[in-house]
């Protein structure tokens, strides 16, 4: 699929669409004056993942226990002010209204809690994971693999999924994960490492990714954001409820929350 701009100019690009006209160039060397822009899904709004309370508190568990000191607001927070289908609604609840909540809890907090004792170097785990990379002798490349694990999720695990579908995905994640602990870095330097920071990002990216696909084998519903071909409609009796994903070893342990229903009660998505 392809963006078609080439009726406007260059000069109108240039004069009312200098960002997206520089992007084109810079990223896809295309002059979209002269070429049609080939474009492709991209994400438009992250749909929490963080559990919160209404003061921006992360929860730990089913029973809303919150982490001290730790709060999150905006896309990266699930406060269920939205059910599962953010976009029917408007963000900016979730960036104003629980952003400016999770602001004055955290400032109260601060002025009322003394620091905790840290372990005994609580730098040893990180530290060990960089010397690791540092000295990896493998033959794996993190931008290969990366690359990879994009295309992989986006055949097997994007708008459309269903059960083979998403053990393909999380068969392929197996590997990629076993390859990832193959890496070497090519450049050693100890500052502005920027493949550093690439190896260290892309294995948070192969954990997140596994929750992901667990959680959608999980799910045997459609709901929200979350549809699966071989089950497409909404199960209120067993899905009504929030799934917590827990890193236990090498597996995802789950746990369930009930979605606490007030005023409005859930429905059916018609459009």
């Amino acid at each position: 699929m392809h963006l078609d701009l080439t009726h406007l100019g260059k000069k109108v690009l240039d004069e009312k669409l200098p960002d997206i006209t520089d992007f084109v160039r810079t990223y896809l060397g295309i002059d979209p004056s002269v070429n049609p822009v080939p474009i492709q899904p991209t994400a438009h709004y992250t749909m929490g993942g963080i559990p919160t309370d209404v003061d921006g508190r992360v929860i730990m568990d089913e029973k809303n226990t919150p982490l001290p000191g730790l709060y999150a607001a905006g896309e990266c927070a699930t406060v269920s002010v939205h059910g599962a289908n953010r976009l029917g609604t408007n963000s900016l609840v979730d960036l104003v209204v629980f952003g400016r909540r999770s602001g004055k809890h955290a400032a109260l907090y601060v002025k009322n809690t003394d620091f905790i004792p840290l372990p005994k170097k609580p730098e040893d785990g990180i530290q060990a994971t960089i010397s690791d990379l540092y000295s990896g002798t493998g033959t794996e490349s993190v931008a290969k693999i990366r690359l990879e694990l994009q295309n992989d999720m986006m055949d097997n695990a994007s708008v459309y999924r269903n059960q083979k579908m998403l053990i393909n995905a999380k068969n392929k994640l197996l590997e990629l994960k076993k390859r990832y602990k193959n890496i070497a870095l090519g450049d050693k330097s100890k500052q502005f490492n920027m493949e550093l920071f690439e190896a260290l990002e892309l294995g948070f990216l192969l954990e997140l990714a596994s929750v992901l696909v667990e959680s959608a084998v999980n799910r045997t519903e459609s709901r929200g954001a979350h549809y699966r071909e071989d089950f497409s409609k909404r199960d209120d009796t067993n899905w009504l409820k929030h799934t917590l994903a827990y890193k236990a070893g090498d597996k995802i342990d789950f746990r369930y929350k009930p979605v606490v229903i007030t005023k409005y009660l859930p429905k059916e998505r018609k459009y």
